[in-house]
Formats: structure tokens, sequence, C-alpha cells
């Protein structure tokens, strides 16, 4: 871990990360790829040390609230914020401003800040994004090695839900001839299901594999999954989109599936919903209890 000082934190649309890098392990993550400029090791994650304060100048500016989304690139609850708490910080700064927030992460560690991010929808919207790959707890441990397994994630989605936060499932993403499977699919939908999410993103059954990513993807394959780099080179070559065989019968399934149980399952109307703020008049909301 190192630090760094950058010269602004949000982007256009106000995402951030407040790290560049990451220690999840996850053997297919595009953060690896080249074309994001990396210029140090992965695992080495850079800590945006001025970015906090950066934010709340950002924020005192604003004249108009909106949803501030973290975790774009890297996960905000990498093993590192547990003892730096720069996430909970940009929270704080959020709730303080009257800002909504939705954030993406792989990490049960979210539960940490259960009561900064009930705090936040109180007043105005908060929405958490959990990815979820992997049914099986054996599989997702040698593909995603060093963050929480799939039941720690939708147990903390249930919590969530009984907090009367939303959540949104990213089912992505599905790697072919490993857990592109009926079986997988219906596993997680039906923990999605039991999780109440509002919605699910999905792009398809499959991975995106460019260069810098690419390399890392085949090295483990090579590790934990001998020989089948092989079959991708020979299925896939080059191609930037790898995807499953399975792809149009298992998209079907998910559709279906999100279809009878009440689920979002277009993106563009869930990156609809994260992007939209939604106010809560604390003032009216009082007055009313004074009445009762």
């Amino acid at each position: 871990m190192h630090f760094t000082k950058v010269k602004g934190i949000l982007s256009s649309k106000n995402g951030m990360n407040l790290f560049r890098g990451c220690t999840h392990g996850c053997i297919y993550c595009d953060s690896r790829s080249k074309c994001y400029q990396m210029n140090h090791k992965f695992e080495d994650v850079e800590v945006k040390e001025n970015g906090i304060s950066l934010l709340e100048e950002s924020l005192k500016r604003k004249r108009k609230k909106c949803m501030i989304g973290l975790g774009p690139m890297t996960d905000p609850y990498i093993k590192e914020e547990l003892g730096l708490n720069y996430t909970r910080q940009a929270l704080e700064i959020i709730n303080k401003f009257g800002f909504g927030v939705t954030l993406i992460t792989k990490s049960a560690n979210v539960l940490r800040d259960l009561d900064l991010l009930k705090e936040i929808n109180s007043k105005a919207k908060c929405v958490i994004q959990m990815t979820l790959t992997t049914y099986d707890e054996e599989l997702c441990k040698k593909i995603e090695p060093n963050v929480s397994t799939t039941k720690e994630r939708v147990e903390a989605l249930k919590i969530l839900r009984d907090e009367g936060i939303p959540t949104v499932v990213w089912l992505t993403p599905i790697l072919p001839f490993i857990n592109d499977t009926e079986g997988n699919i219906i596993g997680i939908l039906n923990y999605c299901k039991e999780a109440k999410v509002f919605g699910i993103i999905c792009f398809g059954m499959g991975v995106t594999l460019r260069e810098g990513n690419r390399e890392y993807f085949y090295s483990q394959l090579d590790k934990k999954f001998p020989k089948l780099k092989e079959r991708y080179i020979r299925e896939y070559g080059n191609n930037y989109v790898a995807n499953s065989v399975n792809n149009k019968k298992l998209m079907g399934v998910f559709h279906e599936f999100c279809e009878r149980n009440g689920i979002v399952h277009d993106n563009e109307a869930i990156f609809n919903y994260l992007g939209l703020f939604e106010g809560k008049d604390i003032s009216k909301q009082l007055s009313f209890f004074d009445e009762v």
C-alpha cells in the first residue's frame, strides 16, 4: 500500500475511487487492464491521501444534490479500508451535506458502516450494489480468493433488506467452462429473490478479456484449472468478449426468473434508478409525527 496526492476525486458523473489496485485476488478482474494506466503493482494499493478533503470541497460547491458513486473500479471495502477508514469518512461527508450514495462491493464489510448507510437513506437515498458470480462456495474461493464468500455477501444483502436499504446485484462475470451452468445461475437468482433485491444487472453470460487482465486470467487458469487456458485460446483467441456457449439459454433463464419474481432486469432502468437522487423532506416527516 502506498499514498499519493491527486488533483481531483469526482468524475463528471459523480463517481469516485479512493483507491487504485486491489487485494481481492479475483482471477478475472478487468481493472488489471493496461488501458487504465496503473503504473504500480496491482496488489500494491494506491491510496488517494487527499481524496477525503477533495470530496468535502467538491460537495460544498455543488448547487444541486445528486447521487455519489463509490467503487466503480476498486472495491471501497478492500481489506486496507478496515484500517484506513477512508470509505467511512467519505460516507460521513456525503451524509453531512445531504447527498445520496451508491457503492459497489463484493464484501460483507459494508455492514461496518450500516449506521451511516441507514442515516443517509433516511434523508436521501442509499443503494448498495453487490457482485455475485458463483453459487458454489468452494468454486467461489478459487476464483475470488480474498473476499467474502457468496453466502456472506447474501447474508449482508438480507441485513440491508431488513434495514430498508435497497440493493442491486451484478451478475457478472460468468466464466465460460467454469460457472456458466444453469445450476449456478438459478442458485444465485434464488439468493437474489430471498434478499428481495431491487434489480439485477447482467450484460450477458461471459467475461471480458483485454491486455493486462487476459494475461493474469490465463496464469490463474494454469494454476487452478489446468488445460483450460488452451481451450479459451482455441475458442476466443484475442477477442475482447468471451461469451459462454450457453449464453442464449442462460440469459433466457435469467430474464424469465426476474420477470416471474418482480425483479428489475433491464440494465438501463437500473442505471437510471441508481443515478436518480431522491431527497426526503424531513421537516414534513417531523411535523407529521408531531400531529400524531
